[in-house]
């Protein structure tokens, strides 16, 4: 594992937070990127946020969850940077490290919580 995975991610749980990020892309505002998600995340802005797991280097994102916790944010992994920007809209091709959701529709509210239960599950909380 990662330096920056603080916990395994099952495969429908992955797909679950896919879903959701492509459900989130298409009416509310993101954050892509881990200088912006790092920003959102000290702002306490972010609803959400999904960092990939074959970063590297992985250091690059190990503050982000240490803030996360700090400020209440919930966060996921994903496998894939290219799956990561894929599902959040960007062109085929480019990679991101991160993404934080701002603005959340009422029905991707409704799946957040869904989903955070399920990691709030793994990590033990």
């Amino acid at each position: 594992m990662s330096v920056h995975v603080r916990f395994e991610t099952p495969e429908d749980l992955a797909n679950a937070v896919y879903e959701l990020i492509q459900e989130a892309s298409k009416g509310g505002a993101m954050k892509k990127g881990s200088n912006e998600v790092t920003k959102a995340a000290e702002r306490g802005t972010a609803k959400f946020i999904i960092m990939a797991e074959d970063v590297n280097p992985p250091e690059l994102l190990a503050h982000i969850p240490m803030i996360c916790d700090e400020k209440k944010i919930p966060y996921a992994y994903v496998p894939s940077q290219e799956f990561l920007a894929k599902e959040s809209g960007m062109p085929k091709g480019v990679r991101t490290a991160s993404i934080a959701l701002m603005e959340l529709s009422k029905a991707v509210q409704d799946r957040l919580s869904d989903v955070v239960e399920k990691i709030d599950n793994l990590k033990g909380e």
